[in-house]
């Protein structure tokens, strides 16, 4: 199942997406927004696998929102121009549809998405290193390599840098933990991701990060956290 975002300052627009959506078997409306800050705090607090978009938004453009994310869903734009096709495929979007858009060559777009995003579960692709989160009304860029841990404080999570430094942040931890690196991050609690690399000890049910910071590891965790550790010598 996708679920899907729809964005749009037309509300007529929005309801036909709405529609529209609602054929497709696979896909899930989640949100409707009617404009890119909108979408930009649903995007931070949920899931999204598709994003329905239209170009000409006033504040932000389609096309700058789409810029400024840097985890990307895949994005399907609705238009009723056709100069910015190019730009668009620049964007490596799976679809430019041109309004007014027949429910047919809709169904078309979704399945092109339906089976790009199928590809990708199967080849396990994740080539993320650093993704932009909303905070102090700004969009921050936040790089993985500088990340200690992450600690989730219900709607907010708390970005510990090795550094010292934090940034808090309006978003689920389950969000972020589907956007970041199995390969480099590990949940060892129900309020706490770590980085691996930092990882310099383990004891009991504490972990040691980075020689001097402790957490709990919760005893649901430790057998994930154990297979992605070499065997001690």
């Amino acid at each position: 199942m996708l679920e899907c975002l729809a964005i749009d300052d037309e509300k007529l627009a929005l309801d036909l997406l709405e529609d529209n959506i609602a054929q497709v078997p696979f896909c899930k409306l989640v949100k409707k927004c009617r404009n890119a800050f909108e979408a930009m705090e649903v995007l931070q607090l949920q899931k999204i696998d598709l994003i329905f978009l239209d170009i000409q938004m006033p504040g932000l453009t389609g096309l700058q929102f789409l810029q400024s994310l840097s985890y990307r869903p895949m994005a399907i734009l609705i238009t009723a121009y056709d100069k910015y096709a190019m730009e668009g495929y620049n964007l490596d979007v799976v679809d430019y549809l041109l309004k007014p858009v027949s429910l047919e060559r809709f169904i078309k777009a979704c399945n092109k998405a339906w089976e790009l995003y199928n590809l990708k579960a199967v080849s396990g692709e994740q080539t993320l290193d650093h993704f932009f989160v909303q905070a102090d009304y700004s969009l921050i860029k936040v790089w993985i390599k500088d990340i200690l841990y992450i600690e989730g404080l219900r709607d907010y999570v708390k970005l510990h840098y090795l550094n010292g430094k934090f940034l808090m942040v309006r978003m689920s931890l389950k969000l972020l933990e589907e956007k970041l690196p199995s390969k480099y991050f590990i949940r060892i609690h129900k309020s706490y991701i770590v980085s691996v690399t930092q990882i310099s000890s383990i004891r009991k049910n504490t972990v040691y990060l980075n020689q001097q910071t402790e957490l709990p590891v919760s005893e649901q965790y430790k057998n994930a956290l154990f297979s992605i550790l070499e065997p001690p010598l």
